[in-house]
């Protein structure tokens, strides 16, 4: 039985497309079987010459990076819970998130995706996590979610200008895996802070995990869409209702019918705010 032939770069780059592997986190390979602590060894002439050898001509070992010290989940989720309690507007908010260091995905991200369009807007979107777009760019639902979500809401009237957006994990995970548990909730308390800040009339979960997390429920999307709950900041209680995710309608463009009907309910919703200073 001949062996089978070796797979070109081409079916490897593939291969690593499908497993999720978009993106390269450093710019050379790492031997990690390298052992780093043993110096090179000296060249044959100058281990056999009686001369001695200066202390600055002796080999050096490569320094080793300081080790990441790692944080208990609990200690982090209260660190998080902490600072972003305490941070008393929208860019404040911003400046605490670039700095924590509480949460791993920020370390293989490639930017921080806080949020997009008016602070000061009466509806908000919520999704679970920036994909590989969004991580290039800084800014939540750009690329063909995006794009989608631009044209759902400009059904209804609204464009970014008249609406905040903004994601539960604001660091997208490595080649888009799911967040763990642990990771979703250090940073939940600062997609809590944001939407008190926001604070607005309504608030809108896109896709099943952001509507189980901000919402407190264990039920499927299918179940959850299309109903008006009340989200509790703690000061007051704003109309909440979930719906389908952008790249899931991508994905099974058969439920855009039912979303339709979702964003009928916003859009009514919407027009019976008072108005704004009434």
């Amino acid at each position: 039985m001949s062996p089978e032939p070796a797979p070109s770069i081409a079916q490897l780059l593939a291969f690593y497309l499908e497993a999720g592997v978009d993106c390269a986190l450093m710019d050379e390979p790492v031997n990690r079987l390298a052992d780093i602590d043993v110096a090179p060894a000296l060249p044959a002439a100058e281990a056999t010459s009686k001369r001695p050898v200066l202390a600055s001509m002796k080999p050096t070992t490569p320094a080793r990076p300081p080790a990441k010290v790692e944080v208990a989940p609990e200690v982090a989720i209260a660190a998080a819970r902490e600072v972003a309690g305490a941070a008393p507007t929208l860019e404040a908010l911003h400046a605490t998130l670039k700095n924590f260091e509480g949460c791993a995905l920020k370390s293989t991200a490639t930017q921080l995706v806080f949020a997009a369009g008016n602070p000061q807007a009466r509806i908000m979107f919520v999704g679970e996590t920036p994909g590989r777009d969004e991580d290039i760019e800084g800014l939540p639902f750009v690329g063909a979610p995006g794009k989608l979500l631009d044209r759902m809401m400009a059904a209804i009237g609204l464009d970014r200008s008249t609406v905040y957006i903004a994601n539960v994990i604001p660091w997208r995970p490595p080649g888009n895996r799911t967040p763990t548990p642990q990771e979703t909730q250090i940073c939940l308390p600062f997609i809590q802070r944001q939407i008190e800040l926001v604070n607005p009339d309504i608030l809108v979960t896109l896709g099943n995990p952001a509507t189980q997390t901000l919402l407190r429920t264990k039920d499927g999307i299918m179940k959850s869409r299309g109903r008006w709950v009340d989200y509790d900041t703690g000061t007051r209680k704003i109309r909440a209702i979930a719906s389908f995710h952008p790249e899931y309608l991508l994905r099974s463009p058969g439920y855009k019918r039912m979303a339709w009907v979702d964003l009928r309910l916003i859009a009514k919703a919407l027009q019976a705010l008072p108005a704004c200073g009434a």
